[in-house]
């Protein structure tokens, strides 16, 4: 499991070489390795199928409880192929799609990064662990979505996707912690068993409430849906697996595996239902009214994981399996037609459907795969897309009111499935699409094998309960359950009602479809609503904090140093001084503070009168030296009070830096007093003030106890654990050694900074001017037919 995931990893290294040097078969060769993950994720099949459960553990972080755990059940299982099998599918479209892109490494890459991040999410049986993966796929996504970086829009679109799920994430990390501090383990498995003392607990109504937060803003939930629509401005590719089959799922996922723990009670029914249900009706009333391919897609795809949240949220054991078997087929149907949808943009450089129709004798293959997942995404019979609305009508009969949300969402998504596929490749062809031809190999090879396979999963849909809906349902319940799932019911009891719900669905569905004229004036009359919606709410808060964070600049950040130090000895004084007050601290000093001996009373002296002659120098080049003398007296502090490493470092930091002055003295302007006598005197009381509280509080610290166990701990354990006699070199590069990471990345990424400024200055460069031709992907990204049916060839 581990290995699985380690090889994506290597897999997105290998990724720039294979486009290298094999630029024509890249998007074939790096596809080699999600298949063979799918090949080893089909052997378990039947061992988990019976029962049983694979897990992995490699202490990570022991002391915390923190391991490299991972677990393959049911539920991990059915998510595990579907990113490893639709995962293999992308790569090949993405080779095709992107055939003539310079930058087609880099899309590969970030793919298989966000497909191993995705296997450690699901696979992962720590929380902490899941965590670090769940902020991988938040990292690597808006790398994707925004992978046409020239593009404004989307830049945006990638940002708000990076804000939206990132403050998610963050909530997500506060409920895990709480969580594990509850249940007394980090570990999934084990935590599965303490649902009943989570439950009870005084904090279950925070932890929930975080939890759901980030699970909402990940599955795109209502009001937080918004980012996915926008996020349609990545390539189809991105569309088609992170938007359909791994990414937004990752917070049903999540919901579905916590459910034994934190599910069975009023509060998540409710919120889980509610949410659920109002993303459902948002997402299919918005997606009727769009005229955009992918746009359609994806409000369609926010519907879906509505329907997900409210069935986990329901959760019964119908409700459960009903959400296993949508999962499923969602990724199925909902994966091609992404891919039809970039196939017609490739082809015909646009994806409005109003300028496409009449493409079925232009491209037939593609027609074919569009029309038989758009079955799927109906509902009809033999799809798997059937199956799973007839089992969610069963799951929802006893309640009226989901029933009504049920039967309204699914009429609206049989519209919106006309719209894909009816209205595309029906009809008279259009200016736009006459030129039109077949896409390649590459390009239909995906959609066709994800449209069989949701016909496969119907026509076999027996097997699929036994083999795959079985298993994660139980996972889902915590308890073994055994799955009848057949493409006919009958016509009694519960199936004959929820027969006459998908019947009563299409019905009104295709008569939508057929008086769709009516949709452009519902958009038009409620436009004056999206003021209100979340997204204008979104807008408007980035927009408050950057222009708060435009007039603290403007009073904070005024450009002189002296203001910054002011500041901040300023603000010292006042939050100690009030520490030092309304804590009542009594300020001791030791006894023996006047014990000074004769050098150290030499090199005090040194440095205070090197500090007068600075302050009365009236050239750099006085100045510069004097500030030596301050240095040079401050290295022999340390080496008189036994530090020599300090010392020794502070003697060659000064050196540096008077050498650097030195050389940029001349370059600067005559010195002069810049300040008025009453600037100095501030200055000058606000310096006194910070230095005497600074002497306190040295004073107060010696006054105290010296013993410390920590100082005996490293001295002892320098030479065993660290393997060197320099204990303060063992402290910053073992010890301490994230804390002196840190700092090393702190000075790399000024490096950059600086190396970008000085770039910008020496050699400042035109940015690129993208051509506005109303479409975003095809021919925008240049990746031509020719080129991508040579590929296949």
């Amino acid at each position: 499991m581990l290995t699985a995931v380690l090889s994506g990893f290597g897999g997105a290294i290998a990724a720039p070489w294979l486009h290298r040097f094999a630029p024509r078969h890249a998007g074939w060769l790096a596809a080699l390795l999600p298949f063979a993950l799918m090949i080893y994720f089909i052997s378990l099949v039947p061992t988990v199928a019976g029962g049983d459960a694979l897990r992995f553990s490699y202490a990570w972080v022991p002391g915390m409880g923190v391991n490299l755990s991972f677990r393959i059940d049911g539920l991990s299982l059915l998510f595990a192929l579907l990113i490893t099998g639709i995962g293999t599918l992308v790569l090949i479209y993405a080779g095709g799609y992107l055939a003539n892109d310079p930058m087609l490494g880099r899309m590969l890459t970030l793919l298989l990064i966000f497909m191993a991040a995705m296997l450690g999410i699901v696979t992962s049986d720590n929380l902490i662990g899941l965590f670090v993966f769940w902020e991988l796929t938040t990292i690597s996504s808006y790398l994707l979505i925004g992978y046409k970086h020239e593009y404004e829009k989307a830049r945006k679109a990638a940002l708000q996707s990076l804000l939206v799920t990132g403050i998610g994430g963050l909530a997500l990390l506060a409920g895990i912690v709480l969580l594990g501090q509850i249940a007394g383990t980090l570990e999934i498995s084990e935590m599965l068993t303490q649902g009943d003392v989570v439950r009870a607990h005084p904090l279950y109504g925070g932890i929930l409430a975080l939890v759901l937060f980030g699970a909402f803003t990940k599955s795109a939930q209502f009001p937080f849906h918004f980012w996915l629509p926008g996020a349609m401005e990545a390539p189809t590719p991105v569309s088609s697996y992170l938007h359909s089959a791994t990414m937004v799922k990752a917070g049903v996922f999540l919901l579905a595996r916590l459910n034994p723990v934190l599910g069975d009670t009023e509060a998540w029914r409710l919120f889980l239902t509610l949410f659920g249900g109002a993303t459902m009706i948002v997402g299919s009333f918005l997606a009727v009214q769009q005229t955009d391919l992918k746009r359609i897609l994806a409000y369609t795809t926010v519907s879906a994981l509505g329907t997900l949240v409210l069935l986990i949220g329901v959760g019964t054991d119908d409700a459960i399996k009903a959400a296993m078997v949508f999962t499923l087929g969602h990724a199925l149907y909902k994966g091609a037609l992404f891919q039809v949808a970039g196939s017609v943009d490739h082809e015909t450089g646009a994806r409005d459907i109003l300028h496409l129709g009449g493409l079925r004798t232009a491209m037939p293959i593609t027609a074919a795969a569009a029309m038989l997942a758009a079955l799927s995404m109906a509902g009809l019979p033999p799809m798997l897309g059937f199956i799973a609305k007839e089992v969610q009508y069963k799951a929802n009969l006893s309640e009226p009111i989901l029933i009504g949300v049920a039967l309204l969402t699914n009429i609206l998504t049989v519209v919106a499935a006309g719209f894909v596929s009816l209205r595309v490749f029906t009809g008279q062809p259009t200016p736009a699409t006459e030129q039109a031809h077949e896409a390649p190999l590459s390009m239909w090879l995906g959609p066709v094998a994800l449209a069989l396979g949701g016909l496969g999963a119907g026509l076999f849909s027996t097997q699929i309960g036994n083999l795959l809906i079985g298993p994660a349902t139980g996972s889902v319940l915590g308890k073994v359950k055994a799955v009848e799932l057949v493409l006919w019911a009958g016509i009694e009891g519960a199936a004959g009602q929820a027969l006459a719900l998908s019947g009563v669905t299409l019905i009104a569905g295709i008569g939508l479809y057929y008086a769709r004229s009516i949709f452009p004036r519902i958009a038009a009359a409620t436009a004056p609503l999206a003021t209100l919606g979340a997204e204008s709410w979104y807008h408007r808060a980035v927009n408050g904090m950057l222009a708060l964070a435009e007039r603290q600049t403007r009073v904070l950040q005024n450009g002189y140093l002296r203001f910054y130090i002011g500041l901040i000895i300023m603000t010292t004084l006042i939050l100690t001084g009030l520490m030092l007050l309304v804590g009542r601290v009594t300020i001791t000093i030791p006894q023996d503070w006047t014990d000074v001996r004769v050098y150290e009373l030499v090199v005090a002296l040194i440095i205070l009168a090197a500090t007068t002659f600075v302050l009365r120098a009236t050239s750099r080049m006085a100045a510069v030296v004097g500030l030596g003398f301050v240095g040079y007296g401050m290295a022999l502090v340390f080496l008189l009070f036994a530090g020599p490493d300090l010392a020794i470092t502070q003697f060659a930091v000064e050196t540096l830096v008077a050498i650097l002055f030195v050389l940029v003295v001349y370059r600067l302007p005559r010195f002069s007093n810049l300040s008025t006598t009453g600037a100095r005197l501030r200055s000058a009381a606000l310096a006194v003030a910070g230095g005497v509280l600074m002497t306190l509080l040295t004073l107060m610290a010696l006054a105290e106890p010296g013993e410390s166990r920590l100082s005996g701990f490293l001295a002892e354990n320098s030479q065993p654990l660290g393997n060197g006699r320099n204990v303060v070199n063992v402290i910053l590069v073992d010890f301490r050694s994230f804390d002196t990471l840190g700092e090393i990345a702190v000075l790399g990424v000024a490096a950059i900074g600086i190396y970008a400024l000085l770039k910008l200055v020496l050699a400042p460069e035109q940015a690129p001017q993208p051509t506005t031709n109303g479409f975003d992907d095809g021919a925008v990204e240049g990746a031509s037919h020719e080129r991508a049916e040579a590929i296949d060839a």
